[in-house]
């Protein structure tokens, strides 16, 4: 971020909420690094040093502080758009690349040596990948302290830790206590297992259209396998092996409140991983909405909906196997053939998760690898190109995972069966969090950006228009999918117009 200290330090004597996640403050007269809407009084000039990140803060000796929580501030590490190759690492460490790896893995995975991903973190991080690995472990177990009445034993496993000696060890040095000081009060230790789960408050930067991203999953929830009521998203997940259930509903002011029921806890990481992914908590709408609203077209959309996120995806396989189901057909008979194939080859729920609507898991890899592509309601050629995608993935579970750069990652995608360069944008776009990925032979952004007359963009020079809307194009394509409903900037037609091409498979992204 381009922000010299004087600037920062005007920023915390005026409790600016705008920069909370992007900067932290150490005070070197405590030893503390806070939030720049920490309410303590504010400390001298002379006295603070101002980080990029909390890995970095921990890294140069701070603690976090204990009233504005740390750990609670928006993520926005992997949004400081100055470095695509460290928020495809964030991301990787997020899903535990370095719980298993190490740091020479995980630049392979994205495309760099050891020695570059561990300068380009010093650069926009301030911290190595190991430090933030750290630190994220560190402040997640802080929150499940304050937050849940868990035993101390099952934050530990929860937050990552090897070992309860390990985790006791950690806030020791850090916080010169036992863990168990942290927590408020002396309310009954519950453990997860007694049913009640876990439920957290994960933080984003306001504003939130949440009306719109659950319309988006209401649109396209499997039957048995995810629900919307009442503004709450429900779904029945798998991760590493260990099945649960998880809600998500709007929380206190700048929070989405998560309920995970999981057997095995130290899935809990990855878990909160897909939630921001899946509900792109760490976009920063007030510098994406400024770049797009440069565009005279985008602008009016980017003013009715200053919140609009781009929905993620649960898993890379699932959201593939959608678009392979949703070729040339609505996304409500995409829904219905997921459906289909989710009764019939997806595992049911276990006993003790029954009972809250839902009933299966979308199917894995392995199971759809099995099936006779004959026996598939589709076209033979889609049936086949199908089975070869699951069986693909389930040689290489990385096969979805954010490796090197966006254009390597769609070439890999478009190797796949059924995988063409609209869904392979898209995959991108959803899964892998590319901000830039951008589908320029969509007939639905085509059709919106017509032109007074009617006449479309042709995917070049669509291609050509949204060159200005970089390295957000994701966003851009986000707000015309979206503006369905509401003026259009261009006597654009509504995007549920039937498609008139096998290219432009489907009425809206599946």
């Amino acid at each position: 971020m381009d922000l010299d200290d004087d600037a920062c330090y005007r920023a915390l004597s005026m409790r600016d909420a705008r920069l909370d996640g992007k900067i932290f403050v150490a005070v070197r007269t405590t030893g503390v690094y806070c939030r720049p809407i920490c309410p303590a009084r504010t400390p001298l000039r002379r006295n603070v040093t101002f980080y990029p990140s909390a890995a970095a803060a921990q890294s140069a000796g701070f603690r976090p502080c204990l009233r504005c929580r740390p750990e609670t501030s928006p993520d926005l590490g992997a949004w400081r758009g100055s470095s695509n190759t460290v928020a495809r690492a964030l991301s990787l460490i997020e899903d535990g690349a370095l719980d298993a790896g190490d740091v020479e893995a995980l630049a392979d995975r994205v495309g760099v040596g050891g020695r570059q991903l561990r300068r380009l973190f010093r650069q926009h991080l301030g911290a190595s990948p190991v430090a933030v690995a750290q630190t994220r472990r560190v402040l997640l177990a802080k929150q499940l302290i304050c937050d849940t009445a868990l035993p101390m034993g099952e934050v530990a496993l929860a937050a990552g830790f090897g070992s309860i000696r390990r985790f006791n060890e950690t806030f020791h040095q850090l916080y010169g206590r036992p863990p168990g000081d942290l927590r408020r009060g002396r309310r009954p230790e519950v453990s997860a297992g007694d049913g009640g789960g876990i439920v957290l408050q994960l933080s984003y930067r306001p504003p939130y259209d949440w009306p719109a991203i659950l319309d988006f999953l209401a649109l396209r929830a499997i039957p048995g396998v995810e629900a919307v009521e009442a503004g709450t998203y429900r779904r029945a997940l798998i991760i590493e092996g260990v099945p649960g259930l998880i809600s998500v509903r709007p929380g206190a002011l700048g929070t989405l409140e998560v309920t995970a029921r999981f057997a095995r806890l130290q899935v809990l990481p990855q878990l909160i991983a897909r939630v921001r992914r899946v509900f792109d908590l760490g976009a920063d709408p007030a510098l994406v909405n400024a770049h797009l609203a440069k565009d005279p077209d985008l602008a009016p959309l980017v003013a009715q909906r200053p919140g609009l996120r781009v929905p993620g995806a649960w898993d890379g396989f699932e959201l593939a196997v959608r678009a392979v189901l949703g070729q040339q057909i609505t996304v409500a008979g995409a829904r219905a053939l997921a459906g289909r194939l989710t009764a019939e080859h997806g595992a049911p729920l276990p006993p003790e998760l029954a009972g809250e609507g839902l009933s299966r898991f979308f199917p894995t890899p392995a199971a759809l690898a099995q099936i006779d592509p004959a026996s598939l309601p589709m076209p033979g050629a889609r049936a086949r190109a199908l089975v070869g995608l699951a069986a693909a993935a389930a040689a290489d579970p990385q096969l979805f995972a954010p490796q090197g750069s966006l254009a390597a990652a769609v070439s890999r995608l478009k190797a796949l069966p059924g995988i063409g360069d609209w869904t392979a944008q898209y995959i991108a776009l959803r899964q892998m969090r590319e901000p830039d990925a951008f589908p320029p032979g969509d007939i639905g952004l085509m059709r919106a950006l017509a032109g007074p007359t009617g006449t479309r963009p042709t995917p070049a020079q669509l291609l050509a228009r949204a060159e200005a809307w970089r390295p957000w194009r994701a966003y851009g394509a986000q707000h015309l999918w979206a503006s369905e409903g509401l003026a259009p900037p261009c006597s654009a037609l509504p995007l549920s117009s039937p498609p008139q091409s096998k290219a432009t498979h489907d009425k809206l992204p599946a």
